[in-house]
């Protein structure tokens, strides 16, 4: 009852059209909040299309102070002066001009993730959880990962084919960590959306025997007489999780190939050049799911550090037939703070451009000098995770896939004991788990920026607000905007051929606005 009473009295005080539940906070001493859910409690919010208002401009803002998804509207403005002395940043929105069209975003069901869904021990909590992402209320994602096999990011190595010699895989077989912990999360993610989730696969390592060391980890390469033996692996795992209902979008032909190249690398790992992946995916992979059936899987090179996009590219596209067999590039995000310009985005997209470029892991809390891996409510923490999607979608790049869906207290199970933060954490003892700023920060842009939303120019000169803006598949816009200063408030006029926006972006803050171009009087009424 407190909880309702707490929805009505805010909504007197501001605007909550279109917020259905909102925001439980509790603070743990960081320098925001995390919103808390439990068994009959988690915000939620209206689809943006239920929001859209063709006379208004939606304004949706997050920030570190006191606001989560908290729902506005500004009015289009046909003269653009500002009557005051204050500094006004013009952005022109360009809807004549084009970019890539979007596939979606994302997070990966890893063994941890489902151990740490499935330890709530309610099923109602489980739902909430996956609702929370996949439900339109909620991140509204449109995009899955998958473990193919044992991870870091599992309670204890394995494969699905560890019995030495068995090259014919008779003995290949799905684990209690696909039966019990991810399958039936993906079904149910997979039953709050009317179009299919784009699921793809990654593997960290083959069977120990069929590596150069003999392990799972530490730097090991997979041994040519195996060649054929583990492309064959990849399509027993496509028929069995076909068998059992998930069907695959994508693949990735191998987790950070370069973790493999590493003496004494802590967990699961197996090393690839891109002469040497190049080779195997057109000899052997690519064949080999083309006579499956599986040709239309979308296969990805890569699925590593972004500073390593180029050159990977132009050695594995130098063989003509890896261009019938790749789709796209898959990168992470680890070492993009440390290089800082995404130009390796560029140079990918401009020497092949009809390779797609994915984002297919990130998480916070990995780097050797983050002390404490879990900090419950950093700001911080969610304000680099859109910063990074901004950058990158204004690079080329087509989706985001974040790491685990969930973790507990200690940023785990893992078993290499390399624990990391990420967007939702469990708390089985008090039957709750929360929301952090990187719930936020993903959920200003998958929300805003559905599959098949393409990118428009958006002209924000060297202005101090980071922005980007897509058209989306139902003829209406997007912008997201994101202000890093802990002090600033930035006034931005937003032009666009329908008036100018007047917007008043405040400090350490997440904006999204969704707006209507067109003069035809549309509205969408709350369910």
């Amino acid at each position: 009852m407190f909880f309702f009473w707490q929805f009505i009295i805010s909504c007197l005080l501001v605007s909550c059209y279109g917020q259905s539940i909102p925001c439980q906070p509790k603070e743990f001493g960081y320098s925001s909040f995390v919103c808390v859910c439990n068994g009959t409690y988690c915000d939620e919010y209206e689809t943006v299309e239920n929001m859209m208002d063709v006379s208004a401009a939606l304004v949706v803002t997050s920030n570190e102070a006191s606001k989560r998804m908290e729902v506005d509207f500004v009015e289009f403005n046909v003269d653009a002066t500002t009557g005051s002395n204050e500094t006004v940043y013009d952005y022109i929105l360009d809807e004549t001009k084009t970019f890539q069209e979007i596939l979606g975003f994302g997070g990966a069901f890893t063994d941890s993730a489902g151990i740490n869904i499935h330890s709530m021990n309610n099923e109602s909590i489980v739902r909430k959880i996956i609702e929370s992402y996949y439900d339109p209320k909620g991140l509204d994602y449109s995009i899955g990962r998958i473990n193919m096999g044992g991870c870091d990011f599992s309670v204890r190595k394995y494969t699905y084919a560890d019995t030495e010699g068995d090259v014919e895989l008779e003995t290949f077989a799905l684990q209690d960590e696909d039966n019990l912990h991810k399958i039936p999360l993906v079904k149910l993610a997979q039953s709050l959306r009317q179009d299919p989730i784009r699921m793809f696969a990654s593997p960290w390592n083959a069977p120990a025997w069929m590596k150069s060391n003999h392990e799972v980890n530490g730097k090991g390469f997979l041994l040519p007489e195996f060649y054929p033996a583990w492309a064959n692996y990849f399509v027993k795992f496509l028929d069995h999780y076909k068998e059992q209902g998930v069907d695959f979008w994508g693949l990735t032909a191998q987790n950070e190939p370069w973790d493999g190249t590493v003496p004494d690398f802590t967990f699961n790992a197996m090393g690839w050049n891109a002469t040497t992946q190049r080779d195997w995916i057109v000899e052997h992979l690519g064949p080999a799911l083309e006579a499956a059936g599986y040709a239309d899987v979308k296969l990805m090179i890569l699925d590593d550090q972004r500073p390593l996009v180029p050159k990977w590219a132009r050695e594995v596209f130098s063989d003509e037939r890896a261009l019938k067999y790749v789709d796209g590039i898959g990168i992470h995000w680890y070492a993009d703070e440390i290089f800082g310009v995404p130009f390796a985005l560029d140079q990918a997209h401009e020497e092949f451009p009809d390779k797609f470029l994915l984002y297919t892991e990130a998480c916070t809390g990995d780097k050797p000098w983050d002390i404490v891996k879990v900090m419950l409510g950093d700001w911080d923490r969610g304000e680099r995770y859109i910063h990074n999607i901004i950058e990158d979608l204004n690079h080329w790049v087509v989706g985001w896939t974040d790491w685990n869906l969930a973790l507990d207290l200690q940023g785990g199970p893992n078993w290499a004991g390399n624990f990391v933060d990420a967007p939702i954490i469990v708390n089985p003892e008090d039957g709750e788990f929360y929301k952090q700023p990187m719930y936020y920060a993903l959920g200003h842009i998958s929300r805003f920026i559905p599959p098949g939303s393409v990118r428009v120019g958006l002209d924000v000169g060297s202005d101090p607000v980071q922005a980007v803006a897509f058209k989306r598949p139902d003829n209406t816009y997007a912008v997201v905007l994101l202000n890093r200063s802990s002090s600033e408030t930035y006034a931005i006029n937003l032009k666009t051929s329908k008036g100018d926006l007047k917007l008043n972006i405040g400090p350490k803050s997440f904006t999204s606005l969704a707006f209507n171009l067109s003069q035809r009087q549309v509205f969408h009424l709350l369910n």
